[in-house]
């Protein structure tokens, strides 16, 4: 007999390598314990277990046995124990028994293994079958969940768009409220305007209807203003001016510039409404005559100013021509100086007298100039009491002198 000089669990291990029956012997000292020995000697049995079989032979008193016996309970000392590849006892023989039963109880084992193995073969292709439905089963239950997921995120998605559809509709009936809103207060605020524009002009309309401001100009230029009832009479503005003037223009009459319109005695007794003097003018008066003397001194400071004109030329040449005639010569010790004395210095010393002499000309011109006129632009007229000082401080002939 060929027994396994290892361990217990080598022996396990290599069995179940070799799929192979495990079988442990426990002996003693006794004569059953040989006699059992005998029979597994055995020539034939050695061989039928070699074959199909993975033997140990342990004593009765090992610290093995004492082990083996914690799993498999060890009632009589010889026994043998058949264990399958699933760790359950096929056979238990208690005691001695012959080479020839030994045989059987190894052939009755070793039909019961291979029914085992068959059985455990269908039952592992039961596994196998059982494994691969519970794995469709649970590729079939991720797939439905993967589904449910796909099918609650679409969901999802869907109530977003649809959340954002609405916001966006929301948002633009806002807005197109909030733009009637606007339109709506520009069409209020330019009917405001608009009202607002009517009592205006409604309003300046009643003014123009009720109050006329007449700006009177004088001859001089100057002018004062007042306010009339529209509908008082042209007569009453004239006596208003006659007030203001007093007899300084003498006779006078009224008379508009843009449109050029003069008053007759009829047009007193309209009214300024009438006259298109409302709501405002501006009336010039108009002297109806004018003193002699006037005439004749403007016509003197005509004459005058066409004598400065004619005379202007000749004079420029008098003080050209005496320049160089009445030129004071330089003095004795100006030419001792030796080349040091610049050569314009006779040049500088007329220019000096020619000065002088025109400074001369223009003073004694200045103090001929007529009194009585007074300088308006380019023209000359007679100076009345009314001017004041500075009004008659210029003189415009010819000359440019100022006083």
């Amino acid at each position: 007999m060929l027994w396994f000089e290892g361990s217990i669990p080598d022996a396990i291990n290599l069995a179940k390598l070799r799929s192979s029956v495990f079988v442990v012997v426990i002996t003693g000292k006794d004569e059953q314990s040989a006699q059992l020995i005998s029979s597994w000697e055995d020539d034939k049995v050695s061989e039928e277990a070699k074959n199909c079989c993975v033997a140990i032979n342990v004593d009765a008193k090992s610290e093995p046995c004492v082990q083996f016996s914690q799993i498999y309970p060890v009632v009589c000392v010889p026994s043998s124990f058949f264990i399958g590849e699933n760790g359950i006892p096929l056979e238990v023989i208690a005691g001695s028994v012959s080479a020839e039963e030994l045989m059987k109880r190894i052939n009755r084992v070793k039909q019961k293994e291979i029914k085992a193995e068959v059985e455990r073969r269908k039952m592992g292709k039961d596994v196998q079958d059982l494994k691969k439905k519970q794995e469709g089963d649970r590729t079939k239950r991720l797939l439905d969940e993967r589904n449910r997921e796909k099918a609650e995120e679409k969901a999802a998605r869907d109530r977003v768009k649809q959340q954002i559809a609405l916001d966006r509709a929301d948002r633009a009936a806002r807005y197109a409220n909030t733009q009637e809103e606007e339109k709506t207060a520009k069409q209020a605020l330019l009917q405001a305007r608009q009202e607002d524009y009517e009592e205006r002009r409604e309003a300046a309309v009643r003014e123009r209807s009720t109050i006329a401001r007449i700006q009177f100009r004088l001859p001089d230029g100057s002018s004062f203003s007042n306010q009339f009832p529209s509908q008082s009479r042209l007569q009453e503005a004239r006596h208003f001016a006659v007030q203001e003037v007093g007899k300084r223009y003498g006779n006078f009459t009224l008379a508009t510039m843009f449109p050029r319109r003069e008053f007759t005695s009829e047009d007193l007794d309209k009214t300024l409404l009438e006259l298109d003097l409302a709501p405002s003018a501006s009336i010039v008066l108009l002297p109806s005559s004018r003193p002699t003397n006037t005439v004749i001194q403007s016509s003197d400071g005509g004459i005058w100013a066409v004598l400065g004109t004619l005379l202007y030329p000749l004079l420029a040449v008098w003080r050209f021509l005496s320049s160089f005639l009445f030129a004071t010569p330089p003095p004795p010790g100006a030419a001792s100086r030796g080349s040091g004395q610049p050569s314009g210095s006779y040049t500088n010393l007329a220019s000096a007298s020619d000065k002088a002499k025109r400074d001369t000309v223009n003073k004694d011109t200045v103090e001929k100039r007529p009194k009585d006129f007074k300088k308006d632009g380019k023209v000359c007229r007679l100076r009345t009491q009314e001017d004041s000082e500075d009004d008659n401080n210029t003189w415009n002939g010819n000359s440019t002198q100022q006083m």
